[in-house]
C-alpha cells in the first residue's frame, strides 16, 4: 500500500512540475493582424547587421544600439514588405520615452522600416508603433522586449 501511494505521489508531483514549466513557457509573438493585413515586428542588436548594408544606408553600429524593425505584408501570404506610414515611441519602466523614427528601406521588391534605439545593457522597454496601412487605416502595435547588450 506504501508503494502504490507513493507512486501515487511520484506521478502527482510529476503531473504538477510539468504543468508549471508549461505555464512558465511563452511565446514571443512577432506581429499583428488587422483585417487583411499583417504588421511583422521585431527588435534586434545593431551588430546583426552588416557593415557595409550598414554603410549603405547609413545605420549606426554599437553595443548600445538596436533597430526596430516593422514590415505590412497582406495577411494571405504575402511576404514582400508594403508601403505604410509609421512613428512610435519606446517606454522604459520607469515611463521614459523615446521617439522612434522609422527609415524605409527597399531591397527588390521587399519594402520595411527600421527606427534606431539606444538602450541600456538589460532594459526592458515598451514599444507603441502606430501604423497607417496601405488601405488608410490606422492602427497601434504594442509589445514589449528585454534589450541586452552582446
Amino acid at each position: 500500500m506504501k508503494r502504490i501511494l507513493a507512486a501515487a505521489a511520484t506521478l502527482a508531483l510529476l503531473f504538477w512540475t510539468a504543468s508549471a514549466a508549461a505555464q512558465e513557457a511563452r511565446v514571443i509573438k512577432n506581429y499583428e493582424d488587422f483585417g487583411d493585413y499583417r504588421v511583422v515586428y521585431s527588435v534586434f542588436n545593431s551588430d546583426f547587421i552588416q557593415p557595409d548594408i550598414a554603410q549603405k544606408y547609413q545605420l549606426v553600429r554599437a553595443r548600445d544600439r538596436a533597430f526596430v524593425n516593422v514590415s505590412v505584408v497582406k495577411k494571405d501570404g504575402g511576404t514582400r514588405g508594403l508601403s505604410a506610414e509609421l512613428s512610435g515611441n519606446a517606454t522604459n519602466l520607469i515611463q521614459q520615452s523615446r521617439p522612434l523614427k522609422f527609415l524605409e528601406i527597399r531591397e527588390g521588391d521587399a519594402v520595411y522600416y527600421l527606427a534606431p534605439l539606444r538602450f541600456e545593457n538589460e532594459e526592458t522597454l515598451t514599444f507603441n508603433v502606430d501604423v497607417t496601412l496601405p488601405n488608410g487605416k490606422k492602427e497601434r502595435v504594442t509589445f514589449r522586449r528585454k534589450l541586452e547588450r552582446p
